[in-house]
């Protein structure tokens, strides 16, 4: 069976090395062997075998156990079988604690090798392709950095390609956690604009002066600790694209500034005399409702027209749980790899757990969520008990009821309702949740005389 995979031996003994090599040769696969443990580490470091046959007594300071662990260091995926010529439960219960695959007694068994090593190699072909299916799934939803298959995220992906090169402003609005400053950054970096600045603002982690002050720049001695001149926001964004992240809260003195600036291209520092004019793409976001502040008079209505101009309305993750499994394994990929923690995957009960969840806290919750777990997790695999904590939140999707004492239409009416609400409206997606035609549906929203 001729394959990519390789092996290393590790055997002080000449005879037992060369043997053991020559056998897995014969069966086709690529062998190194090493002499010492510490030879073994230097062959580790340059060549990522995967699986080792190492013996368990060597001498020269460095035994099969420690060297085993300071592979495991290195590729933290391999597969290492323990020799042994003393078959002892103490010795075998030591090699499994610390991360042996298998363990196996000399004098070897030729055949007993052969059917180990295929076991192994078959189970590391099926995690390849698993992980190749992986990459090729979330490169296919993937859109910079932001991963989705949903209906609507599709739609808001593609309206992003066309406003891209444009210069119109662009109101995103969304829960928080939504990744709304995600969508303004792909906004940005698919135009011409993608070489110069993205400059982001957070407009509800400042106080008024302080927000005017980061936005617009200020004049030495324009008000105490103004110590010198410095530049503004704005300035810094000039011929790319500045950010202004909850863009509801600013006070209605900065509402006015901000209108001036769309409307001439042009501003003064604070405490200054000169007018500098920009070049600047504004991309504003938001969880509020800003229509409802305009009616509500928070929120000057001149300002709220010439910020929507492109409106991008991005829906939370609970209306779009058929992402969950995406952004987890996603999460597991990245997170595991910065963590330091060999985590594989995740239990199909643990990945019903977090679908089920409502995630008030969206995207962003759902990260936190899963790196925490990853953090307290003790197997190689996350589990719904990984997730616990989740259940003292107490905020899971409430099951549903299936209503009594009505006809099969009254029924069937509610659920197309309840799911067109739910997909915001949009019948391709509400036909994909049903599992009908977009015909179908429509031909019911008319017999039903659903609203849309």
């Amino acid at each position: 069976m001729k394959t990519q995979w390789e092996i290393l031996v590790v055997d002080d003994e000449e005879v037992m090395r060369e043997s053991l090599a020559a056998w897995l040769r014969e069966d086709g696969y690529g062998v190194d062997s090493a002499a010492s443990g510490g030879v073994a580490l230097e062959k580790a470091r340059e060549k990522d075998y995967a699986i080792y046959f190492v013996d368990l007594k060597m001498p020269g300071g460095m035994d099969g156990i420690e060297t085993m662990m300071e592979i495991r260091k290195i590729h933290p995926d391999a597969s290492v079988i323990i020799i042994t010529a003393y078959a002892t439960v103490d010795t075998a219960i030591t090699a499994m604690k610390e991360g042996a695959h298998e363990y196996i007694v000399k004098p070897c068994n030729p055949k007993e090798i052969s059917m180990l090593v295929e076991r192994i190699i078959k189970v590391k072909n099926l995690q390849r392709e698993n992980t190749i299916l992986r990459q090729k799934l979330a490169k296919q939803y993937s859109f910079h950095d932001i991963i989705s298959k949903n209906c609507r995220m599709q739609e808001i992906f593609e309206l992003v390609r066309e406003i891209s090169g444009l210069k119109s402003t662009v109101l995103i609005q969304g829960e928080s956690g939504t990744g709304k400053e995600l969508i303004a950054r792909a906004i940005h970096f698919s135009g011409d604009r993608a070489p110069k600045p993205f400059v982001g603002v957070s407009c509800a982690a400042l106080a008024e002066t302080l927000l005017e002050s980061e936005l617009f720049g200020h004049e030495r001695g324009a008000f105490t600790g103004a110590v010198s001149q410095k530049k503004g926001k704005f300035e810094m964004a000039d011929g790319g694209t500045i950010f202004l992240d909850e863009v509801g809260d600013i006070s209605p003195k900065l509402q006015l500034d901000l209108l001036r600036v769309l409307q001439e291209r042009s501003f003064y520092r604070v405490g200054g005399s000169e007018e500098i004019s920009v070049d600047v793409r504004v991309i504003a976001a938001t969880h509020r409702d800003l229509s409802e502040a305009v009616q509500a008079g928070t929120f000057r209505d001149d300002l709220f027209y010439r910020l929507n101009v492109i409106n991008i309305q991005i829906p939370p993750l609970r209306e779009r749980r058929e992402d969950v499994p995406l952004l987890v394994r996603s999460f597991i990929e990245r997170l595991s790899h910065e963590l330091g923690k060999e985590i594989e995957d995740i239990t199909e009960s643990g990945l019903k757990m977090l679908i089920d969840y409502n995630w008030p806290g969206n995207v962003r919750e759902l990260e936190n969520a899963v790196e925490r777990a990853i953090v307290t997790c003790k197997a190689s695999v996350l589990s719904d008990e990984d997730f616990s904590f989740l259940e003292h939140n107490g905020i899971r999707r409430p099951a549903w009821n299936v209503p009594d004492n009505l006809p099969l239409q009254s029924v069937e009416k509610q659920v197309i309702e309840a799911t067109i609400k739910r997909t915001g409206g949009n019948i391709k997606e509400a036909a994909l949740v049903l599992g009908i035609d977009r015909s179908t549906l429509y031909e019911k929203i008319k017999r039903y005389e659903i609203q849309r």
